[in-house]
């Protein structure tokens, strides 16, 4: 029943879209952090590429700006060997008035495999995930005050990579939390994976009052 709930997975329970950290089941994110410790060693290669993405086309879909995301995505993508296209979005049909959902039909006809979506309406690559082709992947970048899964999920890596277990680990997270997505997304990757305590620390004002809906 999770997996019919869940817009990321399919009926198999196979994630087919990156949309949030909440409600990622904890194999799941275990198996992206085994899988991201395996490319570490391509950044010390001479030739720092893989074919894993040769033939495929990845959009970056930033309708939010964040040079330093949108590069990170591209540098990433090129070096699993897609074809990488950026939409300038300050010159596309976005900013003449075309829909979302327009925009995406017309790229899905330039035979794209992977959308990454920064955007900032929260649900928007919800949205997008809901209609596209079931051959297509949508990866959310960062969309409103919602989530951040890709930055969240780094997080956990560095986490992991220096504490090495979860369970006995107390994690503060520190700031304005009610607006952050990266904060939301760390609180549902923490308690998926175990970690003994999250804590929140910042003014009345500037924390969630879900705090015991994100476990």
């Amino acid at each position: 029943m999770l997996y019919k709930r869940n817009p990321q997975l399919n009926k198999n329970g196979e994630l087919v879209h990156l949309l949030s950290t909440e409600g990622l089941p904890r194999d799941i994110i275990t198996h992206i952090l085994d899988t991201a410790s395996n490319f570490v060693s391509v950044n010390d290669r001479e030739v720092k590429k893989v074919p894993l993405l040769r033939g495929k086309s990845v959009f970056n879909l930033f309708f939010e700006n964040s040079t330093r995301t949108r590069t990170t995505f591209e540098i990433a993508a090129k070096r699993l060997s897609a074809d990488v296209f950026n939409l300038d979005i300050a010159r596309s049909s976005a900013s003449k008035g075309e829909s979302l959902l327009d925009t995406i039909a017309n790229l899905s006809a330039m035979a794209a495999d992977i959308f990454v979506v920064r955007h900032s309406e929260s649900g928007a690559p919800y949205l997008i995930a809901q209609h596209v082709a079931p051959h297509v992947h949508v990866v959310n970048a960062g969309d409103g005050r919602h989530a951040h899964p890709t930055q969240g999920l780094l997080d956990m890596y560095t986490i992991r990579h220096y504490k090495k277990d979860f369970s006995n680990l107390t994690v503060a997270i520190v700031g304005d939390v009610l607006h952050s997505r990266v904060a939301r997304s760390d609180i549902h990757a923490l308690t998926t994976l175990g970690a003994a305590e999250v804590r929140v620390v910042g003014p009345r004002t500037l924390v969630p009052s879900d705090l015991s809906l994100m476990g």
